[in-house]
Formats: C-alpha cells, structure tokens, sequence
C-alpha cells in the first residue's frame, strides 16, 4: 500500500533559529523510540554563509530518558552513517539523512561545525516508522 502518512510520526529534532555564527554544536532533542520500529533522522541545511566550515555528525543511544548512559551508536546500527550525513560549506540548502537500526529506546543527534566564522542554518526532523498501532494520530501526539 502507498499510506506512508498513516504510518510515521514526526518529531522535532532541531529546531529551526537564528544562524550559529561560531563552533556551537546543536544537540537535538531526545527521541523516544517506544511504539515505534524504525528511525530516521532528517537534517534541513539552509545558508552555510563561511567558506571553509565542515559540520559532522554524531548519533547517540541508550535506555535512560535523559540519555545519562549516552554512548556512540556502533556504525553496523546506523542505515547511510554519519559521514554521509555530515555536511561542507558549499551545501547550502540540501538535506541529509541517517537511519538508526539500533534497539536502544532513546536516540539524539549532534552536529558539530568547525571552523565556522559565519552564519550557518541546520534544523532537523526525527521519523518514527513501523508503528506498533497504525494509523498513527494527526496531528501527531
């Protein structure tokens, strides 16, 4: 079947503001996975305004609802990796994507830019899929 709506939930991740103008990593918020079997998160890069910046990525995971037991999702547990989803000066306005295969309940995400002198956009979208009870609620809950 074609019904991708009735199947996903959106949660924010990071949430669009102003430009980062230095080296200040943004750190998503928490994802809990509960009810759900598959994971994506989507990053949104608008204007990278500095012409020698780099920006990777780093997935985290563990079973604590803060993510005090936070340690580097393994790269066998992650669909794409965190290099692909890692990001230059010169992509402005693209997207990128990595899924978490893992199975620890709660996941986050940290993109850490370096040498950044200038303006810089990122914001981002976690997808839960599969989800244990379909149709999942709009708007989501």
């Amino acid at each position: 079947m074609r019904d991708l709506h009735n199947n996903i939930t959106p949660r924010r991740l990071i949430s669009p503001a102003t430009a980062t103008t230095d080296n200040t990593a943004w750190v998503s918020q928490i994802v809990d996975r509960q009810g759900f079997e598959s994971l994506e998160l989507v990053l949104n890069i608008g204007a990278l305004a500095d012409a020698d910046a780099t920006f990777t990525v780093l997935v985290e995971h563990g079973d604590q609802s803060n993510l005090s037991d936070a340690a580097a999702v393994a790269d066998a547990d992650l669909l794409g990796g965190e290099v692909l989803a890692g990001f230059v000066f010169s992509d402005d306005n693209a997207v990128r994507k990595i899924g978490y295969a893992g199975s620890k309940r709660y996941v986050r995400v940290t993109v850490t830019p370096v040498n950044n002198a200038a303006a810089a956009y990122v914001s981002g979208v976690a997808l839960l899929g599969r989800p244990n009870v379909a149709p999942t609620s709009n708007p989501p809950a």
